[in-house]
């Protein structure tokens, strides 16, 4: 009923986690990730202790199936289950419950794991797993993880992707840094949790998600919420050398009731000091 991606960035030691599924916000019970510690993905017939109790043992150096072996042991139920592990090294463990619906199997390759439940057909692991050859990381300039997997998540849906259709899909990514406050490393977390068409909407929200990292105020003025779009394209005049698009811009946007403190503070500060000179 669902179909993932576990992988490492051997560059950055960043760990992943992307799915999607025809099930109403897939995001909040699949993909679990811990910082500098491993990733999960736990589905089909969905038991999500295998996440944060996973995360628990691989964070003490146990093998990936070491950790899933001793978790399906205790399960009551394993043969419905279907679990990929991935350790901070790159390696990963992998188990299909011999009950789960079928098509089901998953596909290991160099720091990631495919997998799959109900999919529509035989090709959709395969191709989920060319994409991750296809787009292995190179050298600079390489396709970042996150990217990486939402081409892969994308080629299994032109495969075919999950038997009943779509609906939610997620991307979460943390850094390779094993720090005392693992909630801030999170490189990346994003959720679709009922669509039409799930991954075509995380993408956009990747881009916009790159956007706001490289301060792209061009992509920002386009895809941006509707209020701050107008400060984007306000921005983007001023990185143009457009000042007197961008000082008419301001003079606008200081009208609005509240915006004046926004305008004057935080990222916005040397801009408005500029279009006012």
């Amino acid at each position: 009923m669902t179909y993932s991606i576990v992988a490492r960035d051997p560059g950055s030691g960043e760990l992943a986690v992307a799915v999607a599924s025809c099930v109403l916000a897939v995001g909040r019970a699949v993909p679990y990730a811990l910082c500098g510690v491993g990733a999960v993905a736990t589905q089909s017939q969905t038991r999500r202790g295998y996440g944060p109790r996973g995360l628990a043992r691989l964070a003490t150096g146990q093998r990936p199936d070491v950790t899933l072996t001793e978790l399906l042991g205790a399960d009551t139920d394993p043969s419905v289950r279907q679990v990929a592990m991935l350790a901070a090294d790159g390696t990963v463990a992998v188990h299909t419950g011999v009950d789960c619906l079928a098509v089901a199997g998953h596909l290991t390759g160099d720091g990631w794991a495919v997998q799959g439940n109900m999919l529509a057909n035989a090709e959709v692991l395969p191709a989920m797993a060319n994409a991750m050859t296809m787009n292995a990381p190179t050298g600079p300039g390489s396709a970042k993880l996150a990217e990486r997997l939402l081409a892969a998540l994308q080629a299994g849906e032109r495969a075919g992707g999950d038997l009943r259709g779509r609906q939610s899909a997620a991307l979460l990514v943390v850094s390779a840094n094993r720090g005392a406050e693992p909630w801030d490393e999170i490189s990346l977390d994003l959720r679709v949790d009922d669509s039409r068409d799930p991954l075509s909407e995380l993408n956009r929200l990747l881009l916009l998600q790159r956007a706001y990292e490289n301060s792209d105020s061009a992509t920002l003025a386009l895809l941006g919420p509707a209020g701050p779009r107008d400060v984007y394209a306000m921005m983007e005049a001023a990185r143009r050398g457009d000042l007197r698009s961008a000082r008419t811009a301001f003079a606008q946007l200081r009208q609005r009731p509240g915006w004046e403190e926004w305008l004057r503070g935080g990222q916005f500060t040397h801009l408005a000091a500029l279009l006012e000179d």
